[in-house]
């Protein structure tokens, strides 16, 4: 980091009248982490960055090598809107070091910068444009219920209630923040949402999700709601979804799109789908990386389940929405919000540049709805499932060569560990649907 860069930013950082910073980074699971420091601090966080203790935070490292430090990325510097201007603070993302000054090989933000890098050698830039859904339920007593706020359906316009305004706070202090919202509406289910923001590069872009994410929870305590990423809160309605649309850039040009071509799809675009749908079942572990992602990947839903695409088909798992030229997108409908985004993009994109590099090409596109298929039909098309599971998406992980480099030994080490103690803890509990189903009987 340059000398004068980092004058200039203790020159912000002064003029904003700042009084503490937080220093942001994600844990193996994409939670948000902070270090909060008084802005005395500053010059010495953008100098040679502040050291914290790594052994707790999941997926990091053992006591006996915990020393870690982290450097703020000046770029992500902005302040959180709902801090009395008094007291202002400021956040910054950043890389996670180990003492010696290397790379933080376990830092997910690290993971997706080196798959950035890899795709670079060829030329290529990765974009990347989520679109997150979210519940807002009631609180009850300080603790979160599945209380409907509302009970708006897709894209209503509902009088104005406690779910609408804080959706318009929200998207006010988004923008203060320097999102560039794209689309707000009320989805599906009842109290469900869904804010959309311009496109970036994948590493700005999953950024901005950990941000979306943390601001949203924020902004909903703060009027009395709860705000819930889980995947499907509820049984026998809609879960929430991160369709994730992504492109490559070259020399500036969107690298999707031939005008000459069928569906005006280049063969870059066609290649990447195709080394998308060849490791979909190893990106399903980080995409859907809790025991409740697969409740939502389940037939009839409009929660993709199929490996497959289509130029249309919103029952595939890759989709090619309509618009063309610098718009040319596939959007890869699969992921959900728990999932950690740095992961999940690093994933998509070596699987998408294999297909570039080894002229992967996909299946035949379908057109019909794969759900009313029967399953000799999808035999016959060659269509296979996600994984139905947590254990499953994790042995598909631990089965796919390419993935298990893109992410590293230690990464895949740790999140093996997640999987065993999640699922352990999961198949030994005795539920109530159990206890519903055989306690009379038996």
């Amino acid at each position: 980091m340059s000398r004068d860069a980092t004058s200039a930013m203790l020159e912000r950082i002064e003029k904003d009248n700042v009084k503490f910073l937080r220093l942001q980074f994600t844990d193996l699971l994409g939670m948000p982490k902070n270090v909060a420091i008084p802005v005395k601090q500053a010059e010495k966080a953008l100098t040679g960055g502040i050291g914290f203790d790594g052994s707790s935070i999941e997926g990091f490292v053992r006591i006996e090598e915990s020393d870690m430090v982290l450097k703020p990325d000046l770029s992500t510097y902005t302040l959180l809107p709902w801090r009395v201007q008094e007291y202002a603070e400021a956040r910054f993302v950043c890389d996670v070091y180990k003492a010696n000054g290397k790379p933080f090989e376990g830092d997910p933000r690290y993971v997706l910068r080196r798959a950035m890098e890899d795709a670079a050698k060829d030329g290529y830039v990765f974009n990347t444009g989520p679109e997150l859904e979210f519940f807002l339920f009631k609180m009850l007593d300080g603790k979160p219920t599945t209380q409907f706020q509302d009970v708006g359906g897709y894209f209503d316009l509902a009088p104005t209630d406690l779910a609408e305004d804080v959706r318009r706070e929200i998207i006010l202090a988004l923008t203060e923040m320097g999102f560039e919202i794209e689309a707000s509406h009320h989805e599906v289910a009842e109290s469900q949402h869904e804010i959309d923001f311009k496109y970036s590069d994948a590493l700005h872009t999953a950024d901005s999700v950990i941000t979306f994410k943390f601001a949203v929870k924020t902004m909903a305590l703060m009027r009395g709601l709860h705000a819930s990423f889980m995947a499907k809160p509820i049984y026998g309605i809609c879960g929430s979804g991160m369709h994730t649309n992504c492109s490559l850039a070259k020399d500036g040009k969107n690298a999707f799109y031939d005008p000459e071509a069928p569906l005006q799809l280049s063969e870059t675009c066609m290649h990447f789908i195709g080394g998308l749908l060849r490791h979909a079942r190893a990106i399903t572990r980080v995409a859907n990386p809790t025991i409740n992602s697969y409740k939502r990947l389940v037939p009839g839903y409009e929660a993709p389940c199929y490996v497959s695409w289509s130029a249309s088909n919103r029952s595939t798992l890759v989709r090619v929405p309509a618009p063309r030229g610098n718009s040319t997108r596939v959007e890869f409908r699969s992921p959900d919000p728990t999932c950690n985004p740095y992961l999940a993009f690093a994933a998509m994109l070596a699987a998408g540049m294999e297909g570039v590099r080894q002229k992967i090409e996909p299946p035949v596109g379908v057109d019909k709805n794969i759900y009313h298929m029967t399953a000799a039909e999808r035999d016959c098309a060659g269509i296979t499932t996600l994984p139905g599971d947590l254990y499953e998406a994790h042995q598909a992980l631990l089965a796919d060569d390419l993935i298990c480099r893109a992410f590293g030994p230690h990464v895949v080490e740790a999140l093996t560990n997640v999987t065993n103690a999640e699922w352990d803890a999961y198949r030994t509990v005795v539920h109530p649907w159990e206890l519903e189903r055989y306690l009379a009987t038996y």
